[in-house]
């Protein structure tokens, strides 16, 4: 296992509608500073809703989720799943991004008819997700 290598995977909601090139503005700033910090994911947003999945040395990313969860951009944060990793899910993307544009996350969950009650079930089923969106 890589030393200090950990994941989180959180789901919120946006505070407010995002103005036009908003989420292109989170898009970039989030890669320039997961460059910087040594981190890697995916970032998914939904009818209002966020997923991310963050990866890298656990100090970097216990810094940038302090960060996110002081955004005011977004409440009810739900932090789904954290832990060590083995290896990065998403080693080459410094934030991959996706939208309900190129695959719905939330119809996909309705069909696989996955139990938002069972927090690791679903927590598993939302990074099956965002592994299989092509980029």
């Amino acid at each position: 296992m890589s030393e200090g290598l950990e994941y989180s995977l959180y789901r919120s909601t946006a505070s407010r509608a995002l103005r036009a090139g908003e989420l292109e503005d989170i898009l970039a700033a989030a890669r320039a500073r997961n460059q910087a910090m040594s981190l890697t994911g995916c970032l998914h947003y939904e009818d209002g809703l966020f997923f991310q999945w963050l990866e890298g040395p656990a100090d970097a990313l216990r810094e940038v989720l302090g960060s996110i969860l002081r955004d005011d951009r977004h409440r009810d944060i739900a932090v789904l799943v954290e832990g060590a990793l083995e290896h990065r899910r998403f080693q080459d993307w410094r934030m991959r991004f996706s939208d309900r544009d190129r695959a719905s996350l939330l119809d996909w969950l309705a069909s696989a008819e996955v139990s938002t009650m069972d927090r690791r079930d679903y927590a598993a089923a939302v990074m099956s997700f965002l592994q299989s969106v092509e980029a």
